[in-house]
């Protein structure tokens, strides 16, 4: 049986980011500067350089794979929660080359800012706390 509860919509947050900056240290900084610990996050744009990760479900490792060329956001959704009391962006991105080739993945650190508008909805609720899970090795959602 799924493990879920009931959040409720508190407000939006539309925002832009600046070009040359991390992608993610930088949603991070506006989850942040808003107050948000339980959220939904969307963008779109384009980044020069991109950082994406994929987890090896056998090694329990995340693998790194870099794109050092500029690419349109053609999809981005993530999700914020606390782990260890502090909120956090857990987000996978779509992005494609100018010939339409798709790469996608957890998006990593080290991901580049061309341009970024972005939209945070807040959420009213119990927190969501990540901790270890066993099964997976990941830092998952602990709902009791």
């Amino acid at each position: 049986m799924p493990s879920c509860r009931e959040v409720k919509h508190a407000k939006f947050i539309m925002g832009r980011l600046a070009y040359g900056q991390d992608l993610l240290e930088e949603l991070g900084a506006a989850v942040r500067d808003c107050g948000a610990r339980l959220g939904r996050i969307e963008a779109l744009g384009a980044v020069t350089r991109a950082v994406l990760g994929f987890y090896n479900q056998e090694t329990r490792q995340y693998e790194n794979h870099v794109f050092d060329q500029p690419l349109e956001i053609t999809n981005f959704i993530g999700n914020i929660s606390l782990k260890d009391g502090a909120p956090v962006i857990h987000a996978h991105v779509t992005l494609a080359d100018e010939k339409g080739n798709a790469f996608g993945g957890h998006l990593c650190p080290g991901t580049t800012v061309f341009a970024c508008e972005f939209v945070l909805q807040i959420f009213e609720g119990e927190n969501f706390s990540r901790s270890h899970d066993a099964e997976t090795d990941l830092p998952l959602w602990k709902l009791e």
